[in-house]
């Protein structure tokens, strides 16, 4: 996390700087990973790509068997890890963050659902009603890319368009999340579900009695996971039940802090050492947030979109791109419902006053993130191979993705480069 210095000249975390830090630094890995995984499929090497991801990994213990091939070991497994993050930072913006009070929450809370209506009925109504489940990919926000624009191109003076994008994406997150449970979980194996309570309730237990050692966690993190992913719900889901449950107790860093010093001092020296020790100590989910999040915006999910993004790209991919109600609903969704949505249901909220918008902030501004929340990408892609058992339209669902990212960012680049100087402001 980013590292800051006090008076005395020590090290602090800034969990809200470093959140937008390295989000904006990760989406340039991004960025890279699926060209990479464009050319891959588009090449010499595209046998070898496609072959490579359907390599089956299997594991035995005493008579247990467990396979998986390299595509689901990154979406199911190691996005496991992603989504871990994804519940830490629920839980941090719900405790201590932008949605941990009713005047905080409303307005980014609205436009998040406002983001999500309107693209689902545009998706809709485009392809008459047709797919029911579908309509759940363009309700995504890439938290990544969308914060990388606004860093890049938009009102970095403005101390409230990120924090509202930012909360924006994270009440995103948990509809697709309750999107993934409820719509994408198959089957259901009752002895699996109780194995996955009891590992549930051993993390809950742990956590009771003050266990701190991470590796325990991580054992029976991954007896979770395996219980719901044979349980039939999508074991991803395991990493934001930890990261939903995960404390907010102080985590103090000991590197600069002698606890035994403290017996030693007098009194107003310990007081001003409590305040050093409350202003140089994070909460455990603050904690985790750090020590994950580089993993996750530098490794795991530049690694999903290799795996993810390699489509090929022809003639035919390309006709069916223009003829398929799908692919339109798609892009139509993130593109237009994405911005619409965001912009109409923050102006039903400032109209009618149930929130409120800083003077300075034009309506361009509120444009502009929400055409940067079109930005689909990384869950977008992810419930895209949810939606579609057969590959033709997984490839078909995440080409329109990826087109209609493009688009998306480009049209929040313009809005956001031109608003501020000639928009209309918010209280108007």
């Amino acid at each position: 996390m980013k590292a800051q210095k006090s008076s005395d000249d020590v090290t602090r975390i800034s969990p809200f700087a470093d959140f937008f830090k390295q989000e904006t630094s990760g989406s340039i890995l991004i960025l890279i990973a699926s060209v990479l995984g464009l050319l891959a499929a588009n090449s010499i090497f595209s046998d070898l790509y496609f072959r490579f991801l359907s390599t089956e990994i299997s594991i035995k213990l005493s008579g247990f068997e467990f396979s998986l091939d390299i595509q689901h070991v990154i979406n199911d497994g190691l996005m496991t890890i992603f989504f871990f993050l994804v519940g830490l930072e629920i839980k941090r913006e719900l405790t201590s963050g932008h949605l941990a009070s009713f005047k905080k929450a409303i307005v980014p809370f609205l436009a998040a659902i406002g983001g999500m209506i309107v693209p689902a009925f545009i998706f809709l109504l485009i392809t008459d009603f047709e797919s029911s489940k579908g309509w759940a990919i363009p309700i995504a926000t890439d938290i990544a890319l969308a914060v990388a624009v606004l860093g890049y191109f938009g009102a970095k003076q403005s101390g409230f368009l990120r924090p509202f994008l930012l909360g924006l994406a994270v009440i995103d997150d948990i509809g697709a999340i309750l999107i993934i449970a409820f719509l994408f979980s198959k089957g259901f194996a009752l002895n699996w579900f109780i194995f996955s309570l009891v590992m549930l309730t051993l993390v809950l237990t742990s956590k009771y009695f003050g266990i701190k050692g991470t590796f325990i966690y991580i054992v029976f993190g991954i007896g979770l996971w395996l219980g719901l992913y044979n349980s039939g719900i999508h074991p991803t889901l395991a990493g934001v039940i930890l990261g939903l449950i995960a404390p907010v107790t102080p985590f103090i860093n000991k590197e600069f802090i002698d606890l035994e010093e403290l017996k030693n001092i007098s009194s107003a020296e310990n007081v001003k050492k409590a305040k050093d020790i409350a202003r140089n100590s994070v909460s455990v989910v603050e904690w985790l947030e750090y020590v994950i999040h580089p993993w996750s915006a530098f490794l795991v999910v530049p690694i999903f979109a290799f795996a993810n993004t390699g489509v090929v790209i022809n003639a035919s991919a390309l006709q069916n791109i223009f003829e398929s109600k799908i692919a339109w609903g798609i892009m139509v969704g993130l593109v237009l419902g994405k911005p619409l949505g965001v912009l109409f249901f923050t102006y039903a909220t400032k109209y009618s006053k149930i929130g409120q918008i800083p003077d300075q902030i034009k309506w361009t501004q509120i444009l502009g993130v929400g055409n940067a929340a079109g930005i689909g990408f990384t869950v977008a892609i992810f419930i895209a191979k949810l939606a579609f058992e057969d590959r033709a339209l997984q490839d078909l669902a995440i080409l329109s993705v990826l087109i209609a990212s493009v688009v998306s960012a480009l049209i929040a680049v313009i809005v956001l480069k031109l608003g501020p100087k000639n928009g209309v402001k918010a209280t108007s």
